[in-house]
């Protein structure tokens, strides 16, 4: 058990704000998975301030989902604290996170906005400052190590993010510059987690026990993963049980892979229309099914339908192959 401000989290275990990943369809096989804390993608403070109905509707979640981050992106003070209210009011979420981490174009460039925020520690010091005044539960900041290799300045905006209030800081190790290339660099985060009181989350290619160790190994308080999960959400399961000295259970095997996708589409369809659950699962099948036999026919074969009737069909019968191929061996 950990705190960030008045919020109690059962482990030390955080899934990452995915752009176009973290929807309540997802999280929700996440925290079944026993996630401890868990972030939804991140929204726009624009399109909150200016009420994008799509905006809003992302802040879909359900109570199971607890406790919840809600990030946003955004580059002035004054929309980031509309949009910081209207989240308090309307979704209650546990925690609230400003994002000065995103790496992508659209939003560290051209919106000024994600990493490009890193750049000015004067104006972060007053977005944060406002945002804290602004909700009652408690502000964290994702960050990277800087804007590129030149300006790794990760301790001066962690301590600048305590200073005006954050309750907590999540550090991705790698600069902007880098986006997901490269290696993490553990000695940023393990500086920054030896700069400021409140915890530290450490972020990035968590993908085994052995990559959990060497964020541990900096001494943060928790460990965020992302992009591991992507066709298997066990590595949460599996966090859990390291980090609690149980044994790990067994790997998933092929039916359960399919059996997972299964679930995830009707997660979406209870979700989203037809049509985005079709295009959404479709990126997740592929994740499910790496590796597997024939994966890639059947991925393609998925590809080509258009109904969740249709992907239902194939994967069940997929799932019987798998079946008839393990009484085979």
């Amino acid at each position: 058990m950990w705190k960030i401000g008045n919020v109690e989290i059962e482990n030390r275990v955080v899934l990452a704000p995915m752009a176009g990943i973290c929807n309540s369809a997802f999280r929700k096989i996440v925290k079944q998975m026993g996630c401890g804390l868990i972030y939804a993608e991140m929204v726009s403070d624009k399109a909150l301030f200016y009420q994008n109905k799509k905006t809003q509707d992302m802040l879909y979640m359900e109570e199971m989902e607890r406790p919840i981050v809600q990030q946003i992106f955004g580059s002035d003070e004054e929309s980031f604290v509309v949009a910081a209210k209207y989240i308090e009011e309307t979704m209650h979420p546990d925690i609230i996170d400003i994002n000065m981490g995103c790496p992508v174009p659209k939003v560290a460039v051209k919106a000024q906005a994600g990493a490009s925020l890193l750049k000015h520690p004067e104006k972060v010091e007053k977005i944060v400052r406002a945002v804290v005044r602004a909700v009652s539960v408690p502000v964290t900041v994702k960050i990277r190590s800087g804007w590129d290799e030149k300006s790794i300045n990760a301790v001066e905006i962690a301590q600048v993010c305590e200073k005006a209030g954050a309750s907590a800081i999540c550090i991705h190790g790698r600069t902007r510059s880098q986006g997901y290339s490269g290696k993490v660099n553990y000695d940023i985060i393990r500086a920054v987690k030896n700069a400021v009181a409140v915890p530290v989350i450490g972020n990035g290619d968590i993908v085994d026990m052995e990559s959990l160790q060497k964020m541990l190994d900096t001494g943060v308080d928790a460990v965020m993963i992302g992009r591991g999960v992507l066709g298997n959400p066990w590595l949460i399961r599996d966090a859990v049980f390291y980090l609690d000295n149980i044994p790990l259970p067994p790997a998933p095997t092929p039916c359960e892979k399919i059996d997972m996708a299964l679930l995830h589409l009707h997660n979406l369809q209870e979700l989203k229309s037809e049509h985005l659950a079709v295009l959404e699962i479709r990126s997740h099948i592929a994740w499910y099914l790496k590796g597997l036999k024939n994966g890639k026919e059947i991925k393609e074969k998925i590809f080509r339908v258009s109904s969740t009737h249709d992907i239902i069909k194939i994967l069940k019968e997929y799932k019987e192959f798998l079946k008839g191929e393990d009484k085979n061996e």
